[in-house]
């Protein structure tokens, strides 16, 4: 059975349509990497599996290791197996980073019927971890992501991705603002996580993420349709050419 499976998937944001009929299937231990030019529905597809409610399904489907995921609320997608890591992840003033992940790693244990971790195997948990994002552990003591760099941000949320182990890792444009040491340290993070009951989404708009983190298959968004799709060499030929070759072919086989 596929992990993930979106089948004629058209979504809406205050009522204008952005994604037209998106079909994608996703099989555990493959990473899936969906490029495309700004307003091609990226983002958009990230934020409607997370479940953001400002994102209308329209028509289509949604299923997560069977189970409708439409039917789902975002808290209860997260529990189910959706990790969505953010562009541009938000602080949280007031709330210390280890709080707030001992919550989410507890709420996920008892979901799948596992006891729920006290202080001490909390703990236990974070210095295991730590490692995967070469994270400082200090930094769990601050609000989360208040006062972080870029850098400490992307690395926090590939951290809570490791202590939450999620099935679908939603990665949206996460290499955006990280130099090249954080990118490389972030990167390995994800890689570290690859495993056959895992699967990912990587959304980027350029190929040096990808020299790091080797999709199986890279995917083109034109019009909130997926337009070509191929190996990691689809990713190297738009480095090179840019994305008008494919827009024109698009134009001249669907008028999109």
């Amino acid at each position: 059975m596929s992990l993930l499976e979106i089948k004629n998937l058209h979504a809406a944001v205050n009522g204008v349509q952005i994604l037209r009929g998106i079909d994608l299937t996703i099989e555990g231990g493959s990473v899936h990497s969906i490029m495309g030019p700004n307003g091609s529905g990226k983002s958009t597809l990230a934020k409607v599996l997370a479940g953001d409610e400002a994102y209308e399904v329209t028509d289509g489907s949604i299923t997560l290791d069977g189970n409708n995921l439409l039917d789902m609320e975002p808290d209860e997608r997260a529990r189910a197996g959706i990790f969505m890591a953010f562009q541009y992840p938000v602080e949280i003033p007031g709330v210390s980073t280890k709080y707030f992940l001992r919550a989410a790693v507890n709420a996920v244990r008892a979901y799948r019927g596992e006891s729920e971790l006290d202080a001490v195997g909390f703990l236990k948990l974070v210095k295991e971890t730590a490692p995967t994002v070469d994270l400082d552990p200090a930094l769990l003591d601050r609000s989360v992501n208040e006062g972080f760099s870029g850098g400490e941000k992307k690395r926090a949320e590939v951290f809570q991705m490791a202590m939450l182990q999620p099935s679908m890792c939603v990665l949206d444009e996460t290499d955006s603002g990280l130099d090249i040491d954080a990118l490389r340290v972030v990167a390995e993070g994800v890689n570290a996580l690859r495993s056959p009951d895992r699967g990912f989404v990587v959304i980027t708009h350029y190929q040096r993420l990808l020299d790091y983190i080797v999709p199986d298959f890279v995917h083109v968004l034109i019009d909130g349709r997926i337009a070509q799709s191929g190996s990691k060499e689809l990713a190297m030929e738009l480095e090179d050419k840019g994305y008008g070759w494919i827009e024109a072919q698009c134009k001249s086989t669907c008028g999109c």
